[in-house]
């Protein structure tokens, strides 16, 4: 838990465990990874019903409103973009406001 590959670990472990989890409901994944120029990075974007939905995961239990900020990174794709998320160690499902959720890792 407090190796310097802990973050990795934990961000690797959410997304197969989300990738098994559309799997299991016989349902094809759309995932993503975006990373631009400028290194602005999103961990995870699904796609699903024609919107994009920003995820970062961060192991923390208090995560910051600041970390939604790259999620307007794909504002110009011709998709809309859904409900974001920060994925992380939090105990309780939570909200920054009704676009931003704070969501534990334990809920998928």
């Amino acid at each position: 838990m407090n190796g310097a590959m802990s973050g990795t670990i934990l961000e690797n472990f959410t997304v197969s465990e989300i990738v098994k989890s559309y799997y299991n409901t016989r349902r094809e994944p759309f995932l993503y990874y975006y990373r631009d120029k400028d290194t602005k990075e999103i961990d995870l974007i699904i796609e699903s019903n024609g919107k994009l939905f920003p995820m970062e995961i961060k192991k923390t239990a208090t995560p910051d409103i600041r970390l939604t900020r790259v999620f307007g990174a794909i504002d110009k794709s011709p998709l809309q973009r859904g409900t974001s998320a920060i994925l992380c160690t939090a105990e309780n499902f939570s909200a920054f406001d009704k676009d931003n959720l704070i969501v534990p890792i334990g809920m998928i």
